[in-house]
């Protein structure tokens, strides 16, 4: 597979302690890879690291097929957008104002601003001082500051942050596009398994500093799903035929939650109670809440 992003043994300490620790990133180009993990994790570092904000303790950061070193750091990064921690304007300045200065320092094309502005969202408070914008509009300022110039690699650490929940699904449905619509890669961070869902095609997990789950988005689902929960008539009669069947199960609010089944065991279950007078009436399939799922990963009791 192509990848825009690889690193191998990316490690960051501070102070001898090590945050970030033989990290092996494989973001594959022109998809969408969410990069997950609770606060704290080591997101924010290792996106600082790829973007040479904070020098590497340890490892290798390639681009684009090339080894970031000094010489060719500033060359790759040219090809790169970003949006880490809180966007930087000019609060006295109005939106197309500070998007013309980006512009003029990446020397692009000033008809950009105005295809940035749009892709945002922000035609109508374009012309309005910056330092008058809500915090869900700085960030749609910075990540359309990101954007100029059509980078090939988009790299954003919480992108959402601030914005409402139509504002939110807006820069979904942007971050979504992206790959099919410029070619972009578009490296995501997030701790919400949820926003992942709408925008990402990979996903990587991290957790105190390791890299703990790296795969296709329907792999990490696939650690999600749950229990079988069924909703019965007769529940003695249930009990009976599940126990027949060597099927265990626990009484749960009304209902049995059984282990998860595959579907034709499932479906031949379900015919099974039907025959047997159990009366099926609901069958769901119950998700592994985030918790459950980290825990499922780690072995430990955390958060994303």
């Amino acid at each position: 597979m192509d990848y825009m992003v690889e690193t191998k043994g990316l490690t960051k300490q501070y102070g001898g302690k090590e945050v970030v620790r033989d990290v092996d990133l494989k973001v594959p180009r022109a998809h969408v890879y969410g990069f997950m993990g609770p606060n704290g994790a080591g997101k924010s570092t290792t996106l600082k690291m790829l973007l040479g904000l904070i020098q590497i303790s340890g490892g290798q950061v390639t681009i684009g097929g090339e080894p970031v070193n000094r010489k060719n750091r500033i060359a790759i990064l040219k090809e790169t957008g970003s949006l880490i921690e809180s966007p930087s304007y000019y609060g006295h300045l109005t939106g197309r104002e500070n998007l013309e200065i980006v512009q003029t320092l990446k020397k692009v094309p000033k008809q950009e601003i105005t295809q940035v502005l749009k892709l945002v969202r922000m035609e109508e408070q374009q012309n309005k001082k910056v330092r008058e914008y809500s915090l869900g509009m700085k960030q749609r300022l910075g990540l359309a500051e990101a954007l100029l110039g059509r980078p090939e690699l988009l790299i954003l650490d919480e992108p959402t942050n601030g914005l409402d929940p139509a504002g939110i699904q807006e820069i979904r449905e942007l971050i979504r596009e992206l790959p099919g619509r410029m070619g972009m890669t578009v490296l995501v961070s997030s701790h919400l398994l949820g926003e992942m869902d709408q925008m990402a095609d990979y996903v990587g997990i991290i957790n105190h500093g390791h890299l703990i789950f790296q795969d296709k988005l329907e792999a990490l689902h696939e650690h999600s799903r749950g229990s079988l929960r069924l909703c019965v008539m007769n529940q003695t009669a249930a009990l009976e035929i599940l126990k027949r069947e060597g099927i265990s199960c626990n009484r749960e609010e009304g209902a049995l939650e059984l282990p998860r089944l595959a579907d034709d065991a499932t479906a031949r279950l379900i015919g099974k109670l039907w025959e047997g007078g159990a009366g099926v009436y609901r069958a769901e399939e119950k998700q592994k809440s985030l918790e459950e799922i980290f825990l499922s990963l780690t072995g430990r009791r955390g958060s994303l």
